[in-house]
């Protein structure tokens, strides 16, 4: 499956995992592998078309013909704003798609299904579970949830609805 229209794709250099994982909770495609070399990267950033993110000015003075964002700043907050503003994202609508651990899109499942996996007050307080096909981690709309979406809106000023109800879960620690 490819890209949403109009929706980038991205790779992270082994310096943004915290900034790969906090995109990947807004529903955005990042691939991140922190042993990965700047050739690597930038062949499949071209390969991919992916945009990449990067900290290293060798990475961010490329020649060749793919989008590089050089990220400025060693703070996680300062990182997302200058990514969503420069690259004018739609933070709306992805909350909590993607696994923020291996980058799959999640899927909704029933109860049933991951009874198995998650602890007994969870199954009996939670109503709405998703799983990563990729990992198999279970995610659930746990406490920490709400002060993500506290985060979000601190950070980006609610931009875009970005911290609204996305009908997904956040981690609830199983998996």
């Amino acid at each position: 499956m490819g890209p949403a229209p109009g929706k980038p794709r991205f790779i992270a250099d082994a310096m943004l995992g915290r900034l790969a994982k906090s995109l990947r909770m807004l529903g955005f495609d990042v691939l991140y592998k922190p042993g990965i070399d700047d050739v690597e990267l930038k062949r499949v950033a071209l390969r991919e078309g992916r945009v990449a993110l990067t900290r290293d000015h060798e990475i961010a003075e490329s020649s060749l013909p793919i989008r590089i964002v050089f990220i400025e700043s060693d703070h996680l907050e300062d990182q997302l704003v200058q990514t969503v503003g420069e690259l004018d994202l739609d933070v709306s609508g992805g909350l909590f798609t993607r696994c923020i651990v291996c980058n799959v899109p999640v899927e909704d499942v029933d109860a049933a299904s991951v009874a198995d996996r998650v602890p007994p007050y969870v199954l009996e307080t939670q109503e709405r579970f998703a799983r990563c096909p990729g990992c198999g981690r279970v995610y659930w709309a746990a406490t920490h949830v709400e002060n993500a979406r506290e985060w979000l809106s601190r950070v980006l000023g609610d931009a875009d609805g970005a911290t609204g109800d996305a009908g997904k879960n956040d981690d609830g620690g199983a998996g």
